[in-house]
């Protein structure tokens, strides 16, 4: 060995570590450097079904009724490995899907059942999800029978409503078309804790104030689903307990009797399981070592199964009969005073004081012992909170009223996250417009396309005016749950017509054109809104010298105020916009991530940012008409003047103020403005790869073919009515 070998004795000659140890990662050597993974973090490489496969087209070979035949075989088909508590799974695949489901939150539609999350990380070792891993292993024969005729995420879900049939409930429906994901969503925000369960303090200005929760979050702690069954931070107070519920379930976009009906629903079936010692458990799932073959929790000491079973450390059943759907959770929290107790496991939980021996659940595996029930700090809430406590005595007083009331709730938290019923399919989906599916009637496609563009175009108003609509118009649309968009045309409804973020006057302003015009061709206005838009990048492009058409597919319709739920858009109303360069106000978050997070909702990959932030600042779209980041003398025109100036080394470039110039390195003449947010794509170095492909000089047709692809998209985002 010379001196300029390096030695290696001891250690392994391959590359290891993967993203655990420092060094491995740009972001692990510089914590500050912007990761761009979030928007490509589906990429097509990751799905072993291949880029030609489509869902919708095998679910058409699904057969229904024998796939529910099956689930329904499976919920008594007992499992030596995993057996059912009292022969029955109904609780165990009500919980699975309901905990899948529950971590969806309205404030960026992230979470829920949509994708089939909960089969990776982290959801798949929450401390609240502790043995879904078990319920996901028992439909494992399931899924391998029909393959890729139902994705994870609608067996899983459907399972769960099955469940609730075997327990005797009339369900609302049930609709197919969840596609799966098929890795780790790891660029969710879940929170800041680096500890599982750790106190909640954290989230909140004031954890007394269950409002001060922090955005985007819904669920009180890390690793819980919604609240904490033992209490605000594991302290009893089911007063406390009522008022964090109420936050959190609105942010999962439920109201107080959707909330009261859920809570009971859920507790009707099922027990909660803590007949045990938690240190005796394996590690969760991601943590097990490989003999556990991807499950967690597993005891290492003991039987572990059955009325051993650890799960949330709570123990017992809340109903006299747990396997059946009845009013029993209600009459049994009612007819009761209780006391706060411990489990076996040292949670803590309520118990009644006084009880018949033949209201008691039966034991799991010997129905000739009988055992006390329970119920958490959330069921008590319910008795405690006035608001609360109205609506369980009347559910608990009128049976149906609280069947219909659940049915349509679980639809809803199992669905939510869906989208419009244009993406429901299944023989079981209902038909009935509810108003949380954001409805849109059918719009017209028959109509003179050519003629209502040349009207708009000899119509006075600018490519910046015709565009900005159009972009705020359809900017909405986010992913997550596939709410927003342009289809509807809701920006000239309350509250979107008022939004700060898409300039009123001037919308008003364009509306005021666009809405005779399309009244007088027969279109709707969401049609001619996005129409404009096109008409705008057609005249910018040719302005740039190249001829092109934007594709457009007529067919929207427009929303009216009584089918639309004003409220619940608030959480759509932008608060920044890096594409039209604006931010309402400064924030913690630096404006380049608040980009990468609305580009990700929106379903833009990096190039298709880079491509339309280039394409809108050339034609002068900016809020409040901004020249910052317009490097350009030809601004109307779709040029790839931002690039080529952004990246041209006769300038330099220095912070002024709250701003920044771009100068003439020879005379220091200003030539430009900028914010942080258009230096960035010179700074980044991968953002800047992108926008160096736009500067180079043989790409200007490139650009514009991209800019054109990448603008489509974005207009026909949510036309689920044209895929097959």
């Amino acid at each position: 060995m010379d001196g300029n070998d390096i030695k290696t004795t001891g250690k392994c000659p391959v590359m290891h570590g993967g993203n655990t140890a420092m060094g491995s990662s740009v972001t692990a050597w510089w914590p500050n450097a912007l990761n761009l993974d979030i928007l490509h973090q589906h990429d097509s490489k990751t799905n072993p079904l291949g880029k030609d496969f489509n869902y919708r087209e095998e679910l058409k070979k699904l057969d229904v009724e024998a796939l529910k035949a099956d689930l329904r075989a499976l919920m008594t088909d007992s499992q030596d490995w995993w057996p059912a508590d009292w022969g029955s799974y109904v609780g165990m695949f009500a919980r699975t899907a309901w905990h899948m489901a529950g971590s969806y939150r309205t404030s960026d539609g992230r979470g829920g059942a949509n994708t089939g999350n909960q089969r990776f990380a982290p959801l798949n070792s929450w401390p609240d999800n502790v043995n879904t891993d078990k319920g996901r292993r028992l439909l494992w024969p399931i899924k391998k029978k029909y393959g890729n005729k139902v994705s994870w995420a609608d067996l899983i879900v459907l399972a769960g409503t099955v469940a609730y049939e075997v327990a005797g409930l009339k369900t609302y429906g049930f609709a197919f078309g969840r596609e799966d994901i098929w890795h780790p969503e790891k660029d969710t925000y879940w929170g800041e804790e680096k500890e599982w369960l750790a106190p909640s303090d954290s989230r909140y200005d004031d954890v007394t104030k269950a409002e001060t929760l922090a955005n985007p979050l819904a669920a009180v702690q890390m690793g819980l689903i919604y609240v904490n069954p033992e209490g605000v931070n594991g302290r009893s107070d089911p007063q406390a307990t009522a008022y964090q519920m109420r936050e959190t379930f609105a942010r999962m976009g439920m109201n107080d009797e959707e909330t009261v009906a859920l809570t009971a629903g859920g507790h009707t079936i099922g027990k909660c399981h803590g007949n045990g010692n938690v240190a005796d458990l394996s590690p969760d799932p991601e943590a097990a070592e490989p003999e556990f073959q991807g499950l967690g929790w597993m005891n290492t000491k003991g039987r572990g199964i059955g009325r051993n079973t650890m799960v949330s450390g709570l123990e017992g059943a809340w109903t006299t009969n747990p396997t059946q759907w009845d009013n029993g959770f209600f009459q049994m929290l009612f007819k009761h005073e209780w006391t706060l107790t411990h489990s076996p496991a040292g949670a803590s939980q309520w118990e009644p004081i006084s009880i018949a021996d033949e209201d008691k659940p039966v034991d799991v595996e010997d129905p000739s012992i009988r055992h006390m029930p329970m119920m958490t700090d959330a069921d008590m809430a319910l008795k405690v909170d006035p608001i609360y406590r109205e609506i369980s005595l009347r559910f608990m007083n009128d049976f149906e009223a609280f069947s219909d009331a659940f049915a349509r709730a679980w639809f809803k938290l199992t669905h939510r996250d869906m989208g419009p019923k244009a993406r429901y399919i299944g023989p079981e989906a209902p038909t009935e417009d509810l108003i949380w599916q954001d409805p849109v009637p059918a719009g017209n496609r028959d109509w003179n396309i050519a003629g209502l563009k040349a009207r708009i175009a000899e119509s006075g108003l600018t490519v910046a005016e015709m565009v900005a609509t159009a972009w705020d118009s359809a900017r909405t649309f986010r992913g997550s749950d596939m709410r927003g968009g342009a289809n509807g045309a809701r920006i000239r409804l309350a509250p979107q017509k008022d939004w700060e973020g898409n300039e009123p006057a001037r919308l008003q302003k364009v509306l005021s054109v666009l809405e005779p015009l399309a009244a007088e061709f027969g279109a709707s206005v969401a049609d001619t809104i996005v129409l404009a838009g096109n008409v705008g990048v057609e005249l910018a492009a040719k302005a740039a010298g190249y001829d092109v058409e934007v594709p457009f597919s007529p067919g929207r319709g427009d929303a009216t105020d009584a089918i639309t739920d004003a409220d619940s858009f608030a959480v759509l109303e932008p608060i920044h916009d890096g594409y039209r360069n604006w931010l309402k106000k400064d924030y913690a978050v630096a404006p380049e991530e608040l980009m990468l997070d609305r580009t990700q909702l929106m379903g833009l990959t990096a190039p298709e940012m880079v491509v339309l932030v280039g394409g809108m600042r050339a034609m002068g779209t900016n809020h409040g008409g901004s020249k910052h980041g317009v490097f350009t003398d030809r601004e109307g025109a779709l040029t790839t003047d931002f690039f080529v100036n952004l990246t041209d080394m006769a300038n330099t470039w220095a912070k002024a103020g709250d701003h920044y110039e771009i100068r003439d390195r020879k005379t220091g003449a200003v030539k430009w403005t900028a914010t942080r947010l258009d230096l960035v794509f010179g700074s980044n170095s991968i953002l800047r790869s992108y926008a160096e492909v736009y500067a180079q000089d043989d790409n200007g047709g490139k650009f514009v073919a991209d800019f054109v692809a990448a603008w489509a998209k974005v207009m026909e985002a949510d036309r689920f009515d044209l895929r097959s």
